[in-house]
């Protein structure tokens, strides 16, 4: 088995992704990838020229690390100063224009997987920035000399989902008719190889830490405590219930970091869809899905969900769909301690959705040690569908159900009907059918579904 590495650091994260990614798929899937990739290949390059390092190039966004956010920002104005000579060579309408977050804050480093409290909020300061702009966070904003020859425009606190505190945030841009400005000396600590910095933060991750706090502003580091790893351990003796004799989880709702706010049901349908299958193992005590989307979309604390909800471990993530793209980062804490147990990224497409939710269920027993029954056994991973997109047909109608408005009643029907006709044995989408006829009947609704009592009866 391979070697774990964790460890965690101070470092400026630099957030891209296209604006409108999804509409221009819908035009030309295989130009607006195509346009897509070569957008941020070149936009890759240009990080590299001024110290950065890629971290993850894939589907319609990029995540890069620096040292420097004066290095971060020159980089990511110098990329939009340039995408409009690369779209002028188009005639049409698929034309990605990129938007850019920058931020500073700490991030967790496990199996070459970059996550943690700085890469959400650079992907939140990201989704404040215009089409073709650039906007960067107050703490790292503080730490950029002012021999720069950029502009700054304040945009005021931002509430932002994840964080307690609001967040100030700067649009950055290029002061009148400067030039972008050429790449400065690395800093010393880069003069050794990347392996070698890599293994040296391994052994000594206080040393990073400074070297990056001498370019910081004292006073945004107080306010900012980057450099807190773990989270706030919980209070066994303050949790609201008694700490069950096997592994207790509770997983929160994953967030939607797609750009289309419709994937909503998407995102809730793989939280609720994790939920069921780790409910599933009689070893692992499981709260129910009701009790956990009370917190969806509040700046919740792990320790604030340990004790209200009385457990031990807590896991939390983010999915972002583009097309049939899927993207899940996951991290699995210990509450009582505050420390991460793994944090991971999983790729793949819609029809690996599936085998996706596994990998993650099986890394949550692993890391638990939950041993399974050999009926648990047999039938882990067995689902009421394998089609993917019956499955997905059936979130749709799953989430207007449950709003359980008359309208939103209605409008489940046909993506449920769509569901059963893709996989005519798909049970839950049968079951959840029968439930809308039902309801129509008791609420007295039929006449809005424009079909007879006796037939919605009999369809029911």
């Amino acid at each position: 088995m391979a070697e774990h590495h964790q460890t965690g650091k101070l470092a400026v994260i630099l957030h891209a992704d296209v604006a409108g990614s999804t509409a221009l798929v819908q035009q030309d899937e295989r130009s607006a990838h195509e346009r897509i990739q070569e957008s941020f290949h070149r936009f890759s390059d240009i990080i590299a020229q001024y110290h950065g390092r890629v971290r993850e190039l894939r589907g319609d966004a990029l995540l890069a690390e620096f040292d420097r956010a004066s290095d971060a920002v020159t980089a990511a104005l110098a990329f939009q100063a340039d995408q409009p000579g690369y779209l002028s060579q188009f005639n049409d309408d698929i034309l990605p224009t990129v938007r850019v977050g920058i931020a500073m804050g700490e991030v967790i480093i496990a199996d070459n997987t970059v996550t943690g409290a700085g890469v959400v909020l650079a992907q939140r300061v990201e989704q404040i920035a215009e089409p073709g702009g650039v906007v960067i966070q107050s703490a790292a904003y503080e730490t950029i000399p002012g021999r720069f020859p950029f502009e700054y425009e304040d945009l005021g606190e931002h509430e932002v989902k994840g964080f307690d505190k609001p967040v100030r945030a700067y649009s950055a841009g290029l002061r009148g008719d400067t030039a972008i400005p050429e790449p400065e000396p690395k800093p010393e600590s880069e003069s050794e190889s990347e392996s070698e910095q890599a293994d040296h933060r391994f052994r000594n991750i206080s040393i990073a830490i400074t070297a990056v706090a001498v370019v910081a502003v004292g006073v945004a580091l107080v306010w900012f405590k980057p450099w807190e790893v773990r989270e706030e351990p919980a209070s066994v003796e303050r949790m609201a219930f008694p700490l069950p004799d096997k592994p207790s989880i509770a997983v929160l709702p994953f967030n939607n970091m797609s750009d289309d706010p419709q994937q909503e049901y998407f995102v809730d349908g793989m939280t609720e869809d994790l939920i069921t299958d780790l409910s599933q193992l009689s070893g692992l005590f499981v709260i129910a899905s009701n009790s956990v989307f009370t917190y969806k979309d509040k700046p919740v604390k792990v320790k604030q969900v340990a004790e209200e909800l009385g457990v031990r471990y807590v896991m939390e993530g983010s999915v972002r769909r583009v097309g049939d793209q899927v993207r899940i980062n996951a991290q699995l804490i210990d509450a009582t301690t505050g420390g991460h147990l793994w944090a991971k990224r999983y790729d793949g497409s819609l029809e690996d959705v599936f085998a996706l939710q596994d990998q993650v269920t099986q890394n949550i027993v692993s890391a638990l040690k939950v041993s399974l029954t050999g009926d648990e056994e047999t039938q882990q991973g067995q689902r009421s569908t394998e089609n993917a997109e019956a499955h997905d047909a059936f979130l749709q109608g799953w989430a207007h159900y449950k709003l359980g408005a008359r309208a939103d009643l209605i409008r489940s029907i046909p993506f449920l009907e769509e569901a059963v006709r893709l996989d005519p044995s798909y049970a839950d989408a049968h079951a959840v059918l029968a439930s809308v006829y039902w309801d129509a009947l008791e609420k007295d609704w039929t006449f809005d579904l424009g079909i007879p009592s006796f037939e919605v009866e009999d369809r029911a």
